[in-house]
């Protein structure tokens, strides 16, 4: 994850908490006052987002002293301590929210992730994300993702083509998508991965015609449609599932021979982890 893209999502959250100040821990902790917190664990899961809330705490005061006793991608259970954090009271609280926001949210997709991972253990299809995210926080949940076993489909507009039903009907059908969009990636000299969306088999029998794409997405497609589909592009282009598939039906999808799921429920409709962070001494 660029640190540049962290520095500006931790100075934005700040601005969008803090205000003109903590009025709280400025009315009743006085300045110089120390403490110490750790992060308890209160929901079993997979961990994620120990070395952003460092940065966090950090940016509140330099000079605290942060141990952290897990690292992201371990399991984890009620109980637990993730990290401890020892320095100026008022930047532990000032920190606090920012950090179990971020933890919790990147734990609970990861934890997500980590489910869908098991159900398609011992096939080939490999899970990925959309860009069903968070506006402002897509690098962190997508580095979620990772941690949880999946992979990145694509970060944004800009670094892969995904043709989709809309593309074609302005684009005037799929043959226009593909041949102008061919030439579009001779014209910015900057080839591209080109993928695009099947709603049937007559469209994948036209896109097999076609070519010069990379990937076919079989967009809500049956299991037995997903079967046929698998046997006709077999060999020739890669094949992603997308639409609709969730915990109950992946490990069939799965079973159908494809390279890659997509899965928006892993970003889109997650439940964050519960954790929280506690003063001791």
């Amino acid at each position: 994850m660029e640190s540049d893209y962290l520095e500006v999502f931790i100075k934005n959250a700040i601005i969008e908490d803090i205000g003109d100040g903590d009025h709280t821990s400025l009315a009743c902790i006085t300045e110089n006052t120390s403490g110490k917190a750790r992060l308890l664990i209160k929901e079993e899961g997979i961990l994620a987002g120990v070395s952003i809330a460092e940065m966090v705490f950090r940016k509140f005061n330099t000079d605290i002293h942060f141990e952290q006793l897990l690292t992201d991608g371990l399991r984890i259970k009620p109980g637990d301590i993730a990290f401890t954090v020892e320095g100026n009271a008022r930047a532990l609280l000032k920190s606090e929210r920012l950090v179990l926001n971020i933890m919790q949210r990147m734990s609970g997709i990861a934890t997500q992730t980590n489910k869908y991972i098991n159900e398609i253990s011992g096939f080939k299809a490999k899970l990925l994300d959309t860009r069903k995210t968070t506006p402002g926080m897509r690098m962190l949940e997508k580095a979620a993702v990772k941690i949880g076993g999946g992979e990145n489909h694509r970060i944004g507009l800009f670094d892969m083509i995904l043709i989709k039903d809309n593309h074609t009907d302005f684009a005037g059908g799929i043959n226009k998508a593909i041949a102008r969009t061919t030439e579009y990636n001779k014209k910015i000299k900057n080839k591209l991965k080109v993928e695009i969306e099947a709603k049937n088999v007559s469209d994948i029998k036209e896109i097999l015609r076609l070519g010069n794409i990379d990937r076919i997405m079989l967009d809500n497609f049956s299991i037995k449609d997903t079967k046929e589909a698998v046997k006709m592009i077999k060999g020739k282009y890669e094949v992603e599932s997308s639409g609709n598939i969730t915990l109950k039906n992946i490990r069939a999808y799965a079973q159908c021979g494809v390279d890659y799921i997509s899965v928006g429920d892993i970003t889109h409709n997650i439940k964050s982890l519960d954790m929280s962070l506690k003063a001791y001494t």
